[in-house]
């Protein structure tokens, strides 16, 4: 679900270069969906639409159920759970509502705003997921645990290995202004065609090379960071890019439509670092701090990423989901992807996937 919680990371951003058909050359082999995880049917995707149209606020969020691959509504009071069925969805009834989790993260937010944290809902678990990098001292740690205690079990704390950090690297992808990031996904409006990408990435040149030091593809129209992290550039080489996100493995897939992610559904990721890793989805509307201001409702995920990874391609088989944003890196097969929900990008922009 979909609502304006106040989640925080105190993190830095990556910047990333994914491949689209703009010429990566095959590497390592695609990687398959996390273990544990579901692969959404397009109709999941449908139905959790429509329960948030439906219930918005009266639920404490959606997921999808790792074993039978359905859509599971959590509700609390008895006209939620009559309204949850009513859509068609699997209902679970937990025990703290959404704005108990909201009032949770609101205090996380004014008491305990650490940089190497962050938090967002998890409604397998129903409650406030709290990550610590390895960052946050033993005076931060104990001060975040004092405020999670007065929340009893709606709040809970994990520590995760290696540092939010911001890490620009050269060489890859698309270049602009001395860096490298990367397309995410083509898209078209009126027969023209264009990428999107993160907008931390736009936001630091107008022109775009496929290219280090190449002659340009594109050029900037489009820029939002912080509060977004979104941007479009229109190609003006007279290319007609195909609409696929590269697979590192001498294939490409085809992307055909766009969704917002589920939590618990699994995703890859496709980026010039670390090429194509796959996770799952661990919690939704997620804000995040970067230096320059904050970012909302993002996504977090288990998906491996490293500098060099930031603007890449989030994607659950034909289904567009997001942006890479940032990460804290990532230790063996766990990292801490977190991308821009790219139905966002979409509509500002008024473009489609093709």
């Amino acid at each position: 679900m979909r609502r304006n919680s106040r989640a925080r990371l105190g993190v830095s951003l990556l910047l990333v270069a994914g491949a689209l058909g703009l010429g990566a050359a095959p590497s390592t082999a695609a990687a398959t969906p996390a273990a544990g995880s579901a692969i959404p049917a397009p109709s999941a995707y449908t139905l959790d639409a429509k329960v948030d149209r439906a219930l918005g606020a009266a639920t404490a969020g959606t997921y999808l159920d790792a074993k039978t691959g359905k859509l599971v509504v959590t509700v609390t009071t008895d006209r939620a759970e009559e309204q949850a069925r009513a859509t068609g969805a699997t209902v679970r009834r937990v025990a703290r509502s959404a704005a108990q989790l909201d009032a949770a993260m609101e205090t996380l937010e004014a008491e305990a705003k650490i940089t190497g944290t962050s938090w967002g809902i998890d409604p397998r678990t129903n409650r406030v997921a709290v990550e610590a990098d390895s960052s946050v001292s033993a005076r931060d740690m104990a001060r975040l645990e004092a405020v999670a205690e007065r929340f009893g079990g709606a709040v809970g704390i994990q520590r995760v290995p290696g540092e939010f950090r911001r890490e620009v690297l050269g060489g890859g992808a698309i270049y602009g202004g001395g860096s490298r990031c990367s397309a995410a996904f083509n898209v078209t409006k009126g027969g023209a065609r264009y990428f999107v990408t993160a907008g931390h990435c736009t936001n630091i040149s107008a022109n775009w090379s496929a290219s280090s030091g190449g002659s340009f593809i594109g050029v900037r129209e489009g820029s939002s960071f912080p509060t977004n992290d979104y941007g479009i550039v229109r190609y003006t080489d007279g290319s007609s890019p195909a609409g696929t996100v590269d697979l590192y493995n001498g294939s490409t897939r085809d992307i055909t439509s766009a969704a917002n992610a589920v939590v618990g559904q699994a995703i890859q990721k496709s980026g010039s670092t670390t090429k194509v890793t796959s996770g799952t989805v661990t919690a939704v509307n997620v804000t995040v701090n970067y230096s320059d201001g904050p970012v909302y409702n993002m996504v977090r995920t288990t998906a491996c990423s490293a500098g060099g990874d930031s603007g890449g391609a989030h994607f659950a088989g034909s289904v567009a989901l997001g942006i890479h944003s940032g990460s804290s890196g990532c230790s063996g097969t766990a990292g801490s992807a977190i991308h821009q929900p790219v139905t966002e990008a979409l509509s500002a922009y008024g473009v489609t996937v093709y």
